[in-house]
């Protein structure tokens, strides 16, 4: 246990924080190739959509139950429901109608797929703002001591989430809409100010848990609402790994990540969080 200016004691060691980061990176670095495959199919089925018609819905609804299921028990193997709880969402965050249909919110430039493409786009920017804030913070001093296994743990979460934002806008560019590179979420100035608040590592770390707990269950309520076998296979190939973010940051707050029968999607982002 590594105890920091400001009393604040990192629950577990340096070096365990150190083997969890590995396998993460390890596990993201398995997933990419067929996260930039399911990508490709995505933005194919989109760009052909309108010529080709619509999918048989009999293979839809197989592939539908096929995805969601399969990343479902995954994301459970990794719940990130500890004894102390899950954390509260970030103040003031709502989440956006996540139980409607993926274009049930106010019309914009993205509509149907693409609105969860531009939703998932949009919270992994958040995801890597968020990060960067952290590591400005502490390298300003504002967070007390850093152990040095958790600004790696950040940098390793924060890059992660960036390769996860550069698949969704290929396939928004793709498609012949513009990228997302900002952060055009409604509950965004309140998670600012959140950042802007704290002063030790455990309140940021409550916060990013917020927002990976938030990804990972919108991941998996998009397997079950999109309507592209390539949109349920690139959001199922993410969602494990937005929940090995969520469980080591329990690690990290002293809270067992105890796995759950099945994710629930109550913490899900709906569409209408864009704001574009």
């Amino acid at each position: 246990m590594t105890t920091t200016e400001g009393g604040w004691a990192l629950p577990i060691s340096e070096g365990e924080l150190a083997g969890l980061t590995r396998e993460m990176h390890e596990a993201h670095q398995e997933t990419l190739p067929a996260m930039r495959a399911g990508a490709r199919d995505l933005a194919e089925e989109v760009r052909a959509r309108s010529a080709d018609g619509p999918r048989d819905p009999g293979r839809r609804r197989f592939l539908l139950g096929a995805g969601g299921a399969a990343a479902a028990l995954t994301l459970a193997a990794c719940s990130s429901s500890g004894s102390g709880g899950s954390p509260a969402p970030v103040p003031g965050s709502p989440s956006g109608s996540a139980s409607g249909s993926p274009s049930a919110s106010a019309s914009g430039q993205y509509t149907g797929d693409l609105k969860v493409v531009a939703l998932a786009t949009a919270l992994e920017n958040q995801a890597v703002g968020t990060y960067q804030a952290a590591l400005d913070a502490a390298k300003a001093g504002r967070l007390g001591t850093v152990p040095p296994a958790v600004a790696s743990f950040i940098t390793t979460a924060m890059a992660q989430h960036a390769d996860h934002a550069k698949v969704w806008n290929s396939v928004l560019t793709g498609a012949g809409k513009p990228a997302i590179t900002d952060v055009p979420l409604s509950n965004q100035p309140a998670t600012l100010q959140a950042l802007g608040a704290a002063t030790d590592v455990a309140t940021v770390a409550k916060l990013a848990l917020s927002l990976e707990d938030q990804a990972a269950q919108t991941y998996l309520f998009a397997t079950y609402n999109v309507t592209s076998p390539g949109g349920i296979a690139t959001a199922a190939t993410i969602a494990p790994v937005e929940a090995m973010h969520a469980a080591i940051l329990n690690y990290v707050l002293g809270q067992y990540p105890v796995p759950d029968d099945f994710l629930p999607v109550d913490k899900a982002a709906g569409p209408g969080l864009l704001t574009v």
